[in-house]
């Protein structure tokens, strides 16, 4: 890998058959790759060495790199995605997913705030892991930075179409905590986007990409909540 490593980002695979997601990974021709598959048992492939860049993450960037790939492992899930309904992640496969995670995350010495989705590194291209994976669960395991979201409310909002400094000050939020958003005053389909990306990570009762009381509290409490920030 060109850089050290410290980021892990978490896919799914978003194809009805593992076995066939697996082929395509393994496909030189598909020009996608990812360090480790996880099965729905909870078995585990390693498809690429630690050591070496994997090609999972695509355009993608968080906080000043847009390099993804080169900085990142990545772990692909076997699960059919929203295109499939998005079903439920079994036990054995999560159990899973937070050992490999764990080891990972201690032997490179990665920050929990830097154990991302691929929606979140590329909010404009990407749903997954999706909203149905347990982020909670591994958070409680050590693995990840998770907060609890604030309850959902009637209350002010900001959706697409509106503009002005109040949209800016939401944009530097998560421009702050690594989201990939440029702070122009226009909640456009970016900005949308990255609300999303956020919501599904971070507060999926409701994903909508709307950014409600509930999205920006959680969003201001993550960033308290950070490694290293004073409380």
């Amino acid at each position: 890998m060109p850089a050290p490593c410290d980021m892990l980002i978490l896919h799914y695979t978003g194809m009805p058959d593992s076995g066939e997601a697996l082929q395509w990974l393994c496909n030189p021709i598909a020009q996608v790759s990812a360090h480790y598959f996880v099965f729905e048992d909870g078995r585990v492939l390693q498809l690429v060495p630690e050591s070496r860049r994997a090609w999972h993450a695509g355009e993608a960037a968080w906080q000043t790199s847009t390099d993804i790939n080169s900085r990142s492992i990545g772990i692909e899930i076997a699960n059919p995605g929203h295109d499939g309904g998005l079903p439920p992640f079994p036990e054995a496969q999560i159990d899973a997913v937070i050992a490999l995670s764990r080891d990972i995350c201690t032997r490179w010495r990665i920050p929990p705030q830097n154990v991302l989705a691929h929606s979140d590194v590329a909010p404009m291209r990407k749903q997954d892991p999706g909203e149905l994976f347990p982020w909670a669960r591994l958070h409680e395991a050590g693995v990840g930075h998770f907060v609890a979201p604030e309850p959902i409310i009637d209350g002010r909002y900001f959706a697409q179409g509106e503009q002005g400094q109040p949209i800016e000050a939401l944009q530097a939020m998560f421009a702050m905590y690594g989201y990939p958003l440029a702070i122009d005053g226009e909640f456009g389909p970016h900005t949308h986007a990255v609300v999303t990306a956020f919501q599904r990570h971070f507060r999926p009762g409701r994903v909508d990409g709307v950014a409600d009381a509930s999205t920006i509290t959680t969003l201001r409490n993550l960033i308290r909540a950070r490694p290293g920030v004073p409380s």
